[in-house]
């Protein structure tokens, strides 16, 4: 099953002291048991552009529009044989603890 893996910041980071396994060694281990598909780092929010559409109009907006304190950095695409492996995958990812993970499994349009 595949996940898009949300890499995003948070208020209250992890402040135990332990930092986990450095971004390099969880991409090159993910990398290497074929379950990181893809992802990368964003460009930061000032560099977000807004596209709405309403009543027929295309509009564009430069820089974030929501007001909040979190934000997403970056992402990954998982494949994984379920939710559990994906789970340990994320907890082992250094923006488990500095931020937040998020997992969405794709739509496989099967009615799920």
């Amino acid at each position: 099953m595949q996940y898009f893996m949300f890499v995003a910041t948070d208020t209250q980071p992890d402040r135990s002291g332990d930092e986990g396994i450095p971004i390099e060694q969880w991409v090159a281990e993910n990398d290497e048991r074929g379950t990181r598909i893809a992802g990368d780092r964003l460009r930061s929010i000032e560099d977000a552009t807004l596209v709405r559409v309403r009543d027929g109009e295309t509009i564009v907006t430069d820089g974030p529009f929501t007001e909040s304190k979190e934000w997403i950095a970056g992402y990954d695409i998982l494949d994984c044989r379920d939710l559990d492996e994906a789970i340990e995958i994320a907890s082992r990812h250094p923006m488990a603890r500095g931020g937040r993970i998020e997992l969405r499994p794709f739509w496989t349009g099967d009615g799920e």
